[in-house]
């Protein structure tokens, strides 16, 4: 990983909007697409939040999403906040509170620990709490604020705009209890599989159960969840030991948690050497738009990832610029690669990583399998 150079080294009108307003934050920018582990990452006073922050400034993004890491001290608690772009937060280390409201008399407030995930409603006032007297609480966030800086470019509009989105945050008692419903059939005249999930608030990823999903290949299983009312979105996958994906692209910002297991991923652009990316628990990566990745689980258990992403809502669509099928063969027109049509190194490099560990590959039966 590599801290963004001097910005003397960069032409002042080649920055956007968004990219001036991280200058101005005064915290680390750190540039990449893998991050070795989230838990780690460095990070320094940030006076807007009123704690420990960096920006993960993904490379795989494309300026649609960003991420940053924020840290909570102990005992304390950061500073209100309200902003004109969508955010979901995964905690990454210990336990809080947030409370959220658009007026002061809808105030709620939830409780969370690490592996929970939520995402403060369009435009609310909210406000997160440590709930530890003695270690820091962690979190990572994505959000669409380079999308809202760039086609907005005013600070003041996207920080200080007092309208409430009433139909995001309705304030009933029970918005973020935790419970959900299973989002399936019809919805404005589209049909959904019924693997989404829709919730406000996600007690805990690592545990969530999932359903079977197979289109990746490998036996895996996977959950969508629609989070307040949001358009971007976010999903979980697992797939079993001795497994792993079938390559496929998709566009910008998918940025890749992995929340237990160990394995790599394989990551290229067409007419590119295929680049391999060893990860374990706290490993994050943010394949570029349009570039082919995948990923294997070389470990003794079952690999589990969160992805958050932009634009990727199932009941609010239309706001990506380009629809790609990850789920159909390249062959009929679509970004997923069938195993039969892989690289013969794809093959060798995973029999080569399963050795290292004593794992039976368990590929067979899924080789056979018609795409």
């Amino acid at each position: 990983m590599a801290e963004s150079q001097p910005s003397s080294e960069v032409p002042e009108g080649a920055k956007s909007s968004y990219d001036r307003w991280v200058e101005s934050e005064g915290i680390p920018v750190i540039k990449t697409f893998f991050v070795e582990d989230i838990r780690t990452v460095h990070l320094d006073w940030w006076e807007r939040k009123g704690g420990d922050g960096a920006f993960l400034h993904m490379e795989g993004a494309g300026q649609i999403n960003n991420c940053y890491i924020c840290e909570i001290p102990p005992g304390q608690s950061l500073k209100v906040q309200r902003q004109l772009f969508e955010e979901t937060i995964y905690v990454i280390s210990g336990r809080g509170a947030t409370t959220v409201w658009n007026r002061e008399d809808q105030k709620q407030t939830f409780e969370w620990q690490a592996g929970s995930l939520f995402s403060p409603p369009l435009n609310t006032y909210h406000q997160l709490f440590n709930g530890s007297g003695s270690e820091p609480a962690r979190y990572l966030a994505v959000t669409t604020a380079p999308t809202m800086i760039n086609l907005l470019h005013n600070l003041d509009f996207i920080f200080n705009n007092d309208f409430p989105f009433d139909d995001r945050f309705d304030a009933r008692q029970s918005y973020f209890n935790g419970e959900g419903t299973l989002f399936a059939g019809d919805y404005r005249g589209f049909k959904f599989a019924g693997n989404a999930w829709e919730t406000n608030f996600v007690p805990d990823a690592r545990g969530f159960k999932l359903m079977e999903y197979n289109v990746r290949g490998a036996g895996g299983s996977n959950i969508k969840f629609e989070l307040s009312e949001n358009t971007t979105a976010c999903h979980i996958s697992e797939f079993p030991v001795g497994t792993y994906k079938k390559a496929h692209r998709h566009g910008a910002g998918a940025h890749v948690i992995i929340l237990g297991g160990a394995g790599y991923s394989l990551i290229w652009p067409d007419g590119s050497p295929i680049e391999k990316y060893p990860w374990h628990e706290g490993s994050m990566v943010v394949p570029p738009e349009n570039w082919w990745h995948q990923h294997f689980n070389a470990g003794d258990r079952p690999a589990r990832y969160l992805a958050l992403r932009a634009f990727g809502s199932k009941k609010y669509q239309g706001a990506s610029s380009k629809r790609y099928q990850p789920s159909v063969d390249r062959k009929k027109g679509g970004s997923q690669i069938e195993y039969a049509d892989e690289e013969p190194i794809v093959r060798q490099w995973f029999s080569e990583a399963l050795a290292k560990r004593g794992v039976q590959s368990q590929m067979a039966k899924h080789y056979e399998e018609k795409s």
